[in-house]
């Protein structure tokens, strides 16, 4: 079992920046972690995703303003956000996985944190 535990969300204005943090504990050994995100009223997607033997991903809308890293040692995965957007409101997610899958495939992950909120006033 892993226990993902997000945090680092809150209110910014468009331009501004946030960094999410998401704390592992439990059985920690994870093959990929992933950011997914959930705007009211539309299904759930992946942001960024990152894996050992894959490498990382990112969406489209993210690219070049958002960064995923992970700190093995602190069991933390993070995700910089830069030059945030009005449409980058919303829940954001940490997600793991113990085996390797398509990287922002919602049933490639079996552990899901709580969530954290992201609003971008514009």
């Amino acid at each position: 079992q892993v226990h993902l535990v997000e945090s680092g969300g809150g209110s910014v204005e468009a331009g501004g920046s946030l960094r999410l943090s998401c704390q592992a504990s439990g059985t920690t050994h994870t093959a990929m972690m992933a950011w997914f995100r959930q705007a009211p009223g539309k299904q759930r997607e992946g942001v960024a995703a990152i894996a050992t033997l894959t490498g990382t991903f990112y969406a489209d809308s993210v690219k070049g303003r958002f960064t995923i890293s992970q700190d093995k040692a602190k069991n933390t995965l993070y995700l910089q956000m830069n030059l945030l957007k009005s449409e980058d409101t919303a829940m954001y997610y940490c997600a793991a996985a113990s085996q390797v899958g398509p990287l922002v495939q919602i049933g490639s992950y079996h552990y899901w944190g709580q969530g954290t909120q992201v609003t971008v006033s514009s």
